[in-house]
């Protein structure tokens, strides 16, 4: 009988870090795109029923939220992975400087963690040996020097899934003839939405039904606002 490892399926690898930074991106700029684009295209048909109106706006709305999900994602990673480096950079200043006391930390933080002080000197000894720094950042600053945050990757995934999620609102209204154009907009936004929020949910290993509802619950209520807003103009122009 084969036996199953409880740890099946845990991810442990050192380029986890990595992977979630690129679904974070990809899926909020997948829903991001969704959820605008659509509240865009929506607002404009329920002001005026002319395809190539709607199209404009949608397009250009499309545009701008790439490129700007591509800037805002390259800005906050480049911090992040700034800051990282300068925090690599102390430690390792400082375990040139005054290596008996960082090994006396190293060994404390493994105590704080439940070790024997002996034991966690010995770990501490033996994890400094091996790559001194490695073993400071990960236990003092909860950072893999191997593996920092990549400000590219993050750009390019968030302004890549912000194009294809902001493609399906956009085909949706422009399809259908103007009667059906909102209602079959928003089924379709629905079910993308609740498959972005199923996907990021398994990948991330969270709960499937959480991350479902929240999604499809900002779109509704975007989709919502932006029509009412759309009505109201078009009424008044």
């Amino acid at each position: 009988m084969t036996q199953v490892d409880p740890h099946d399926g845990e991810q442990h690898d050192q380029g986890i870090g990595a992977r979630l930074n690129w679904l974070r991106a990809g899926v909020l700029g997948a829903n991001d795109g969704i959820v605008s684009t659509a509240g865009i295209v929506i607002g404009v048909a329920a002001a005026t029923v002319e395809r190539s109106t709607i199209a404009t706006a949608g397009i250009a709305g499309l545009a701008a939220g790439a490129m700007s999900m591509a800037a805002g994602e390259y800005v906050s990673v480049s911090t992040q992975r700034d800051t990282e480096r300068a925090l690599l950079a102390k430690e390792k200043r400082e375990l040139r400087e005054m290596p008996d006391e960082e090994l006396e930390e190293l060994a404390q933080i493994y105590q704080e963690k439940g070790l024997t002080p002996d034991l966690a000197a010995e770990v501490a000894r033996q994890l400094t040996e091996h790559d001194a720094l490695g073993a400071h950042a990960e236990a003092e600053l909860g950072i893999d020097p191997n593996d920092l945050t990549n400000p590219w990757h993050a750009a390019w995934a968030s302004m890549s899934a912000f194009t294809l999620g902001a493609l399906l609102p956009l085909v949706a209204i422009l399809l259908p003839p103007a009667g059906a154009r909102v209602w079959v907009t928003a089924v379709s936004v629905v079910v993308a939405l609740a498959f972005t929020g199923w996907g990021s949910a398994r990948l991330g290993q969270a709960p499937v039904r959480p991350a479902v509802l929240r999604n499809i619950a900002g779109g509704l209520v975007a989709m919502l606002v932006t029509y009412v807003i759309g009505a109201l103009v078009g009424t008044q122009i």
